[in-house]
């Protein structure tokens, strides 16, 4: 079984890719979705039915049966190397992934609300929601490449560092576009 680890690995990442991917673009088309409750009528009909089948298509096809093969191929590959789970990067990143399913619900539960019609966020609420992907990326990415190689504590706290950039980026763009 072990000849098969790099096949099974290289379909968890690419599983991953595939649901970042549709967790990123899904929480844009919220965004756009969102926007389009408040444009005058015909538009607000035609540009709201239009962006309900793009994300339906892409939640239903694309993310969710990516983040479950994602996580099939995760869970056989920690059965094939289980002193992993010893490893303090690797719990580090196990609860990134834990927050990141969490994440995937709560975008699961606007999806079904902005299907329904009904809008609880702003657009600009959304726009910052749609960093938390991002920001999880960074930390397990450079959890599972530097492994012991940088002490995984500093850049946890890096990663929060870099959390606050981003917020702090998004004030300014957001003060641009209001001009």
């Amino acid at each position: 079984m072990e000849q098969y680890y790099p096949y099974i690995k290289s379909l968890h990442l690419i599983f991953i890719i595939t649901w970042f991917a549709g967790l990123f673009y899904i929480v844009r088309l919220f965004v756009y979705q969102i926007e389009a409750t408040q444009k005058p009528s015909p538009d607000k009909e035609i540009l709201g039915e239009q962006l309900k089948i793009m994300a339906s298509r892409l939640w239903n096809i694309i993310t969710w049966p990516s983040m479950i093969l994602s996580l099939f191929f995760g869970f056989w590959l920690i059965g094939m190397r289980m002193f992993f789970l010893s490893d303090p990067w690797m719990q580090v990143k196990l609860a990134f992934v834990i927050i990141l399913i969490i994440y995937h619900f709560k975008c699961h539960q606007i999806f079904k609300q902005l299907q329904k019609g009904v809008v609880k966020y702003s657009s600009n609420y959304m726009r910052l929601f749609n960093e938390i992907p991002t920001i999880i990326l960074f930390a397990v990415v450079f959890l599972v490449i530097l492994k012991s190689a940088i002490n995984w504590i500093y850049g946890t706290v890096g990663i929060f560092v870099f959390a606050i950039l981003v917020m702090m980026g998004y004030k300014i763009y957001k003060r641009i576009r209001e001009k």
